[in-house]
């Protein structure tokens, strides 16, 4: 199993909190990403729809237990688990500095995710109010509230080691150190 961590940044502008809308553990987040095989290099032609509240059983081959995705791809089958737990949402000192930060864990086997797309409402919070956006452009703008996301980018990282401890994970850095 190999574990990858989706990190996110953007410019936010009159918010200080950047997230998905029910949280960052939210059951029914759905987070959209392309896949790559880890065999022949096969890229998804489109995205797929992976949810923590979605949970299949494994193919024979895997064992036993349950995965929140398994697809075909070049005649063969991989998995994508999502982990809970380990993200904090963006705040805006993130942002300006253009650090990335970590939102989800996926444990792959057979895959590589590839590619991120935004395509769910997420949510913002400001000193006054809490904004849901429509995050499918890439960017939100409330002129009249003087509230921005911009620059939004996301992308994935092979996490350096990631052990299951029991019913709990530890893990270290990534490869790059953060």
């Amino acid at each position: 199993m190999v574990y990858f961590q989706l990190k996110v940044t953007a410019k936010l502008a009159g918010v200080y909190n950047f997230q998905s809308r029910g949280g960052l553990d939210d059951p029914d987040h759905p987070y959209f990403i392309k896949l790559q095989c880890e065999n022949c290099g096969e890229i998804t032609p489109s995205f797929s729809c992976v949810m923590l509240s979605e949970e299949v059983p494994l193919p024979r081959v895997f064992g036993r237990g349950t995965a929140n995705l398994v697809q075909k791809l070049c005649d063969r089958v991989g998995t994508v688990k999502m982990i809970p737990g380990f993200g904090k949402p963006l705040n805006h000192t993130s942002g300006e500095c253009g650090w990335y930060v970590r939102i989800m864990v996926f444990e792959c086997h057979g895959f590589a995710p590839v590619e991120f797309s935004f395509g769910a409402v997420w949510k913002a919070q400001s000193r006054e109010n809490l904004w849901e956006m429509d995050m499918c452009k890439g960017e939100f703008n409330d002129f009249d509230q003087r509230v921005h996301v911009t620059g939004l980018k996301a992308k994935f990282e092979r996490m350096k080691s990631f052990w299951r401890y029991r019913n709990s994970y530890l893990y270290s850095p990534s490869i790059d150190g953060w």
